[in-house]
């Protein structure tokens, strides 16, 4: 008998409590998400599975010693994951749309708007009862206007590890997210006649031009904002291996099996913290909010400052482009191009759209970079 209360005591029906049912419930949502919907299914799918595996009872996965144990302390906290994810990113990335049209540099660094609009939002909410976000706490959150999922785990990382689950999620079900939460917004701020602006061809650029850029963006990283060079400097390592043409196996490699494999870990260590002690918060709830009001101030920021260029330019720039100024590579390019193939069946907008989405990732990692700077 004594054996059989020591065995039922060991079992998962015995030792469940309503909260980890729950989050194991999210888990599964994640999953359908990502099997059912499609939505960002590389990521959402580990990181579904995770919360199932760290909210069982008794199964050690998230204790000192467990597989998810490890994945986050290796590869998390030492920023090591998102490091490897912007290599990898930045060994898929052309940046010949960027360098064909340097100006739409300026869409990439108007749509990190959101990020600042939002932090000084996430202090604002501490007047409200139950939530006491801290300034690093409230940098952490804002981030997650960039829709840069490496980015907001890095970041979040360093400034408020307490908070990574509950940012980790928000950032990646909004990026995930983008071709519903952005064309509202979109055509809310255009007019059918700007939407169908159609755009010169880009020249072409010279392998020269693609080679030297990622060292220039490198160097001026390292002489004005040292603090975001892990970030743009592995996200440039890559670039400049799929560009020089000397080391296609390593740039393959980048492109293809090192990705996949910190993607895999990734999602398993974003996960273990969606354990349901620190994710069944009030904290998460105000997370969620501010999350999906930094996307859309950093989709309609982008918007308005192509309006801008294309009135200073006398109608030669479609605003939608705009709207790709946010990182969510490439998929907001393509929501862009959608959007404006709905406006004219003849208007191509996916390379101009790539310009804005490419500087979105470098200014979603120099605002990380100065939001490390100074409150790291």
């Amino acid at each position: 008998m004594e054996g059989l209360l020591a065995f039922w005591s060991e079992t998962g029906i015995a030792n469940f409590a309503l909260d980890q049912l729950f989050m194991m419930a999210i888990g599964g949502l994640l999953l359908y998400l990502a099997i059912a919907k499609g939505f960002e299914p590389l990521l959402l799918l580990p990181i579904g599975f995770g919360a199932i595996l760290a909210n069982i009872p008794n199964a050690g996965f998230t204790e000192e010693g467990g597989l998810l144990w490890y994945a986050y302390h290796v590869g998390i906290e030492t920023g090591i994951f998102p490091l490897l994810i912007f290599m990898g990113v930045g060994a898929l990335t052309d940046f010949g749309a960027l360098i064909a049209n340097p100006k739409t540099l300026l869409l990439g660094a108007a749509a990190q708007f959101g990020i600042f609009a939002t932090l000084l939002g996430a202090i604002a909410l501490n007047v409200v009862p139950g939530f006491e976000f801290s300034m690093t706490d409230a940098a952490a959150i804002a981030i997650i206007g960039g829709a840069d999922g490496p980015t907001a785990i890095f970041l979040a990382s360093k400034l408020a590890p307490d908070l990574l689950g509950a940012i980790a999620v928000a950032a990646y079900s909004y990026m995930a997210l983008v071709p519903l939460i952005q064309p509202p917004i979109m055509r809310l701020l255009t007019n059918e006649s700007e939407r169908s602006i159609k755009m010169e061809q880009l020249r072409e650029v010279s392998k020269k031009e693609k080679i030297i850029f990622p060292l220039m963006v490198v160097g001026l990283t390292i002489l004005f904002l040292p603090a975001a060079s892990p970030l743009v400097g592995m996200f440039c390592l890559g670039n400049l291996m799929r560009e020089s043409g000397v080391v296609d196996r390593l740039s393959s490699t980048a492109q293809n099996e090192l990705i996949n494999i910190v993607t895999i870990f990734l999602g398993l260590a974003v996960g273990s913290k969606l354990q349901a002690e620190q994710f069944l918060r009030i904290e998460t709830l105000g997370i969620l909010i501010l999350g999906a009001v930094a996307f859309s101030i950093g989709t309609a920021s982008g918007v308005l400052m192509a309006k801008l260029m294309s009135k200073l330019s006398g109608g030669k720039v479609n605003p939608l482009i705009g709207a790709a100024g946010v990182s969510a590579v490439p998929m907001a390019a393509r929501v862009v191009n959608k959007v404006g193939l709905e406006a004219n069946n003849q208007n191509f907008l996916l390379m101009h759209a790539m310009g804005p989405n490419v500087a979105g990732v470098l200014g979603s990692a120099v605002a990380a970079g100065v939001l490390l700077a100074v409150l790291g």
